[in-house]
């Protein structure tokens, strides 16, 4: 099965959220909260809940009987991730799994004991959430979303879709981990000819002014870094591309779904499976403490031939070539 359509059968079996179950007589009901970088009605989000749903059920912990699912949708607001992280510890879970960089924050200000698996955060180290990948040392463990390196790599994909590009903005989240993101891109930058502008992605209309304003000028391009803001956005981050006519890289497939030009990156699915993976474990007795940080092991490029050719360009052969799906 492709994983746009994989996507869309999950997606379609998650409709009510949190999950209550019933424990099975002489065993503890077990809790696990969860914090969505995304909106509940966003199909990216339901599907990675759901997988991570599924493949706890697939280790004993099923949703109807072991254990129950407390989750709480952030939708890229800062606010937003706050009152979750507050409403979510004031359940006293066992567990619980943060989606993105934008979570843990949040949840660490609220709790230092309770075990937190990440699923996608780029730098948990230069964050401060653990202090070594191989022994994470606390209460904190999970899955890295990308190396900062990628980054650079985005930018040369980008001029490499279109030759004549002399400028970029990139759109990075203020509040995280865009730092880090931005300055792989600089470095990037400066063998590739083309001037970076950073933007932060606060709001709608923050997004709107900022992209106009950079589209006054010819021969530039954009490019989108990971964060939950830009993810929540994504609609129209990809309306106002073409718009204006720019060429765009986008870190996750599911952008180029949405219409984006071209996106690389990590499969955004897989890790939630490897998660409840690691939410077994712990249930079960292991300690967040001596379970590794683990890096992505599938990446993958994706370029939309609609948006492509809606732009007049003509996609260079060595892309597709290296391209693992093209959207006609």
């Amino acid at each position: 099965m492709r994983r746009r359509d994989f996507i869309k059968a999950i997606a379609s079996t998650a409709t009510v959220w949190p999950l209550v179950g019933r424990a099975q007589q002489g065993q503890r009901m077990r809790r696990i909260g969860v914090l969505m970088n995304l909106a509940a009605d966003d199909e990216e989000g339901q599907a990675r809940l759901t997988a991570f749903v599924q493949a706890l059920s697939e280790l004993g912990w099923n949703n109807d009987s072991t254990v129950q699912i407390e989750t709480c949708w952030g939708a890229g607001d800062t606010d937003r991730f706050h009152h979750c992280a507050a409403e979510l510890v004031a359940l006293k879970p066992d567990i619980i799994l943060a989606a993105s960089a934008s979570t843990m924050d949040p949840l660490l200000n609220r709790t230092r004991s309770i075990p937190i698996v990440f699923a996608q955060v780029p730098d948990p180290v230069g964050s401060g959430y653990v202090r070594s990948l191989a022994r994470p040392g606390g209460h904190v463990t999970g899955f890295t979303q990308f190396d900062f390196s990628i980054a650079g790599k985005w930018l040369g994909l980008l001029k490499t879709m279109e030759p004549s590009l002399t400028r970029a903005i990139v759109l990075r989240d203020v509040d995280t981990t865009g730092a880090g993101q931005f300055g792989a891109i600089q470095t990037a930058a400066r063998s590739f000819g083309v001037e970076v502008s950073p933007s932060g992605v606060r709001n709608k209309s923050n997004i709107e002014n900022a992209i106009m304003d950079f589209a006054r000028v010819p021969k530039g391009g954009l490019v989108v870094t990971g964060s939950a803001p830009a993810a929540a956005h994504r609609d129209l981050i990809i309306t106002l591309a073409a718009r204006h006519r720019l060429p765009a890289i986008y870190p996750f497939r599911y952008f180029a779904q949405s219409g984006g030009l071209l996106s690389y990156g990590p499969t955004t699915i897989d890790p939630y499976i490897r998660a409840a993976g690691y939410v077994d474990r712990i249930l079960k007795g292991e300690k967040p403490a001596n379970l590794p940080v683990q890096a992505p092991t599938k990446y993958e490029m994706v370029i939309n031939m609609k948006t492509a050719k809606a732009l007049g360009l003509d996609v260079p052969r060595t892309l597709l070539a290296a391209a693992d799906d093209v959207i006609e």
